[in-house]
């Protein structure tokens, strides 16, 4: 079996983050991953990007994580694929399958009402996966459920722990949907790597696969 992580942030564009792309390759491949998909923090999540800048000089910087990870990934073989997590408020969606040039082509995705910006990123191909969807933490003011503009569900976020309230609440969404389910461990820091993802039969040779088998339901969830 091919193992991933689908959830993963980078110090270069996400501030709660404190490891770099590259640093976070070597750590996900020692530990026997396949690979890891970078999704960092967007303009209106919790990002560290200069919001002051140019669009393009924006994007530019918001992609070194991913791109430095890639290539470190093509070094060491490790497959790095590319994603972001963009909010809602306190509510965040991993968004796949949009790439660094469909961003630079739409300026100001961020400022977009929530039900533009999803229709968009679907229209476009994009697979949008709302994570831990029932989280409760102090900054969190409400939960914010958006069954018409989401693709799947993160039913394991390994931050939580094992067995955690929010992940079964999450199941349950899911399940009342029908929503297809994937996972992933949300880490921020290669001193506490949360061993949460995917696991697949056939290697991922790109996000389309990615959204193909989650839609399919051909993918193992593993939490740990």
């Amino acid at each position: 079996m091919y193992r991933y992580d689908t959830h993963v942030h980078t110090s270069l564009a996400s501030a709660c983050a404190r490891n770099t792309g590259i640093e976070m390759v070597r750590a996900y491949k020692e530990k026997g991953y396949t690979g890891i998909f970078i999704t960092d923090h967007f303009f209106n999540g919790n990002t560290c990007i200069d919001t002051t800048l140019p669009w393009k000089d924006k994007i530019e910087q918001f992609c070194k994580g991913y791109e430095d990870a890639y290539i470190e990934g093509q070094k060491v073989g490790l497959d790095v694929f590319f994603g972001f997590e963009y909010a809602v408020g306190a509510a965040d969606f991993l968004v796949y399958n949009i790439d660094k040039q469909w961003l630079m082509e739409h300026e100001d995705i961020d400022k977009y009402s929530p039900v533009n910006a999803f229709r968009l990123f679907r229209d476009s191909g994009g697979f949008v996966v709302h994570a831990h969807p029932f989280r409760q933490r102090d900054y969190i003011s409400h939960i914010k459920l958006c069954p018409d503009w989401v693709d799947a569900v993160e039913i394991y976020n390994g931050s939580h722990g094992v067995d955690s309230v929010f992940d079964e609440r999450a199941k349950w969404y899911a399940n009342s949907y029908g929503f297809p389910v994937t996972a992933g461990s949300d880490t921020h820091s290669v001193a506490a790597m949360y061993h949460t993802g995917i696991m697949t039969s056939e290697k991922i040779i790109n996000i389309s696969e990615y959204k193909k088998l989650v839609q399919e339901s051909k993918i193992m969830l593993f939490s740990e």
